[in-house]
């Protein structure tokens, strides 16, 4: 997570949301603007001009293109070239903008109230970020769902303008790390062609970056190449979609800029890099399939859906003994199931030692790729994620040297330890001093740093990391903290314990043991913990002190407004 107010060496990849900091001093050498040089033009493409500072024009009259020089000019957002006639010489103010598109690139300010996992009843203090963003068809604007998340306030400015506009988030994709935003009032949209979206490029072509990064307030455009396309671990979603790498730098604040090829076209977003003392200019792009599936998933269901997954455990079978155990035949490939998961629609049909064979007619190679493009594999996951949510999909499968094929429903992850609360706020319910609490990501990045995986109790990590929900509404639910009063004496020290039961119940989730605690009639309250551990209270004395303790923390309620009936 790249935070403005407190950033982090430690991860390996980072978003780029832009933090404040003091401008650089002015470079003295230089006592007048001049127009920016044009960068040399890279094989069969044509050179292109910048458009220089308005300043500069009224200081010194450039003179006019000379005759047969190429004259850029606009055709709907796109770049341009071509030929001034030889007739007559082209007069200044005939020469256009050669990168118009650049005018739909915003700049996103953003305040952010942060829920806090370890005191749920709160918030943190509110902070300010900003980042890019650009302008699309339907009067709307893309940027980053990490450039928005958990957000109070966002606000639009364009290039060359002074003004800051109002946004409302139309939809966040937390697992593609994309939001979708619009600006009410029109004079936002008045001058400006939206950006057009080109196809998936090839390695080694062009690309250009052109945002808000860290280091100054003006617009910033930096350049390089397509270093690979393959699918990547999205650092904000938790999930893995296919995503571009590219040697062009992406700084803090470049998050939700577009990427665009030499033709004008946006083929990405920018949105996270790779900091490493090994590792030199790598920068990660999403591209076109998967903002074009965000895009389509939001016009056909009026929210965003998700991406689907197939609910499995799988594992490559590229030993030949182990295909040849399997009952494989030397022509048949494909990956073996090691589990399924008990929430998924595939476990009416999918059996752990299946053999998946094909997914939709493309067939699974034993390392579990596809072929993607001439010459270039893929994980087959990138098959499952170019799918919808509840759209169907054929499965080939062997099972017992036989062939079967299945028609599945396609649906998203429900994981036991959720990647993301998705703007809600966290659950917590209060009884004698005991805090209770659904775990997730954010509250073991909230409860252990951002380093949780290194430093959390190994059990909540196996449960993260391996466990799987055996139903849809399953939680992780644990003693966050004990609030210490006289009732609890001795049990101060339980810290982020698992409750596994109440009273002889199992406990599936937090609302369930609301509910079983307060309407329990017993003499006692009996928390059976991990480690064999337990916690007993007398009944009406716990309920008669829970109030005075929240009194005493200034703490509004027992529960969490979601938990109340």
């Amino acid at each position: 997570m790249d935070d403005p107010s407190s950033a982090s060496n430690k991860r390996k990849r980072r978003r780029g949301r832009k933090a404040k900091a003091s401008p650089p001093s002015p470079d003295r050498s230089s006592p007048s603007p001049a127009p920016a040089p044009v960068a040399a033009g890279r094989r069969g493409r044509k050179p292109r001009r910048h458009e220089g500072p308005a300043d500069a024009d009224a200081a010194r009259p450039p003179s006019p293109p000379r005759r047969g020089e190429p004259k850029p000019v606009a055709n709907g957002g796109d770049a341009v070239v071509v030929a001034v006639s030889e007739a007559a010489p082209a007069s200044w103010d005939e020469v256009v903008r050669v990168v118009p598109c650049m005018d739909a690139v915003v700049k996103v300010f953003c305040v952010h109230t942060e829920p806090n996992f370890s005191l749920p009843w709160q918030r943190k203090r509110q902070y300010s970020s900003s980042s890019s963003g650009f302008i699309i068809g339907g009067r709307r604007v893309l940027t980053n769902a990490h450039s928005v998340e958990h957000y109070t306030q966002v606000k639009l400015k364009k290039r060359g303008s002074d003004t800051k506009y109002l946004a409302t988030v139309l939809a966040i994709g937390t697992e593609c790390d994309i939001a979708l935003l619009t600006v009410s009032d029109d004079e936002f949209w008045e001058g400006v062609s939206p950006v057009e979206f080109g196809t998936l490029p090839a390695l080694q072509d062009a690309v250009t970056v052109v945002g808000y990064p860290i280091g100054g307030d003006t617009i910033s455009v930096t350049s390089g190449v397509v270093s690979r396309i393959e699918i990547l671990s999205y650092v904000h979603g938790s999930t893995e979609l296919l995503g571009l790498q590219i040697d062009a730098a992406i700084n803090s604040g470049n998050s939700g800029g577009p990427a665009f090829n030499d033709r004008g076209k946006c083929v990405g977003i920018a949105f996270q890099s790779l900091k490493h003392e090994d590792a030199e200019n790598i920068g990660y792009v999403i591209p076109t399939p998967v903002i074009t599936h965000f895009i389509q998933d939001y016009e056909k269901s009026g929210e965003y859906t998700g991406f689907p997954i197939l609910g499995i455990e799988w594992q490559k079978m590229e030993n030949p003994d182990l295909r040849k155990s399997m009952g494989m035949k030397p022509d048949q490939k494909g990956v073996r199931v090691r589990r399924v998961e008990p929430t998924a629609p595939e476990s009416g049909c999918l059996k752990p030692s299946d053999i998946i064979l094909s997914f939709d007619g493309v067939d699974i190679a034993n390392d579990g790729t596809v072929p993607f493009r001439h010459g270039e594999r893929i994980g087959f996951s990138y098959l499952v994620s170019q799918k919808y949510t509840g759209e169907k999909a054929l499965v080939k499968v062997l099972r017992d040297s036989k062939v079967h094929e299945f028609k599945i429903r396609l649906a998203t992850h429900k994981r036991l330890v959720a990647a993301h609360v998705k703007g809600r706020p966290p659950s917590y319910y209060i009884v004698a001093g005991f805090v209770f609490a659904a775990v997730s990501v954010p509250y073991l990045r909230s409860e252990y740093g951002k380093d949780y995986e290194y430093d959390a109790p190994v059990k909540l990590l196996v449960k993260h990391l391996h466990a799987m929900a055996e139903s849809p509404d399953e939680q992780l639910v644990v003693v966050s903290q004990v609030l210490v009063a006289d009732i609890n004496i001795g049990y101060e020290e339980i810290v982020n314990t698992q409750v596994l039961a109440f009273n002889g119940q199992p406990v599936k989730n937090l609302k369930n043991l609301v509910t079983m605690v307060e309407n329990c009639k017993d003499e006692f309250l009996k928390f059976d913990l991990e480690y064999d551990q337990i916690v007993v209270l007398e009944t009406k004395t716990a309920k008669a002190a829970t109030q005075d303790i929240l009194t005493t923390h200034c703490i509004p309620s027992a529960m969490s407004d979601d938990l109340k009936a």
